[in-house]
């Protein structure tokens, strides 16, 4: 960005998709104000991330509770008033494919003012096309499209998150054990809360270690799920043995279920090694090289499908903690 240019406005949406009668279809809206059909999307909110405001706005203009899949191609325009504006879209599914735990870990959304969003509808695909306004539209839904003809479309996510902030070693007088966040390290881990319910995180796999374990305790709690904490994943069991957290990360990508695993910053190579070994050549391409890999509190979202090839990862997206960082 130029020096002195003033910051993009940020909006996020989804294409929702179903299969119907063997074929592909996805949900548009009608915005009366201005006569045209697009995707339900919206501004995010102060301190909001990208994947929790497409999760919100669909439901407020279409009233269904989604999962968010594959990220999809964005948009980025000039605004009239010389701003730039970028639109986040993710493909998504309705909630209920079996991860109805994330819907008791958002809260209830209201619906969109009837003047901005008067109806909405399913299109078959290339009735779609034709039906959005916009000619930029196209660009998320021929992607879209594209996925689901190669089997990348039906995705879950195995969500990689390292532990908030914690207190540093030279001031702790306690064991790594139970060395515990700081107060920002807090302030992450409830911000944790909104992202997984994004994704539809339904199985939560942590470290036993404090700082771990309480990353993850405001979502396990708001979604009424037990964590299953894995001995393998502190940092002194796997300086005993990295296969065995690679172990934990490859039955994790085939369970098919939609997981956050939480673990510490030596342990993430391990991580990355096996989502890579799993990955197409351009998905590994955009996985994290550089120590310290993720910053504290951040996650990786890698959305794994079993195609012909079986399961691959074929996408993955990075996002800080709107708490921000020291």
């Amino acid at each position: 960005m130029r020096a002195g240019a003033p910051d993009p406005v940020e909006a996020a949406g989804a294409l929702v998709w179903r299969v119907r009668a063997g074929r592909l279809q996805v949900a548009l809206v009608h915005r009366p104000r201005y006569r045209d059909w697009s995707w339900p999307k919206g501004k995010l909110d102060p301190g909001e991330v990208p994947p929790v405001a497409a999760v919100r706005e669909v439901e407020e203009e279409t009233g269904m509770a989604v999962v968010l899949g594959l990220p999809l191609p964005g948009l980025r325009y000039a605004l009239s008033d010389g701003r730039r504006k970028v639109v986040h879209y993710w493909a998504a599914r309705v909630a209920g494919r079996g991860d109805d735990v994330p819907l008791r870990a958002r809260p209830p959304v209201p619906h969109a003012d009837r003047s901005e969003i008067d109806h909405w509808e399913w299109f078959d695909t290339a009735q779609a096309a034709r039906r959005l306004t916009r000619r930029d539209d196209r660009r998320p839904l021929d992607a879209l499209v594209e996925a689901y003809a190669k089997d990348r479309l039906d995705t879950r996510a195995l969500v990689v998150a390292r532990h908030g902030q914690a207190r540093k070693r030279a001031l702790w007088g306690g064991t790594e054990d139970d060395r515990p966040l700081t107060g920002l390290g807090l302030r992450q881990a409830a911000t944790l809360t909104p992202l997984l319910a994004a994704f539809g995180v339904e199985q939560v796999v942590t470290s036993r270690w404090e700082r771990c374990a309480t990353t993850v305790a405001p979502y396990a709690q708001a979604a009424g799920v037990t964590p299953e904490v894995a001995d393998g994943l502190t940092e002194a069991r796997h300086d005993e043995s990295p296969a065995r957290v690679a172990a934990i990360v490859a039955d994790a990508l085939e369970a098919r279920r939609d997981t956050v695993l939480c673990t510490h910053r030596p342990v993430l190579p391990t991580v990355l090694d096996v989502l890579e070994v799993q990955s197409r050549r351009a998905v590994a391409d955009a996985l994290p090289r550089e120590n310290p890999f993720l910053a504290p509190g951040e996650v990786l979202v890698a959305h794994a499908a079993r195609t012909r090839r079986g399961t691959r990862v074929v996408g993955v997206e990075r996002h800080r903690s709107p708490a921000g960082a020291d």
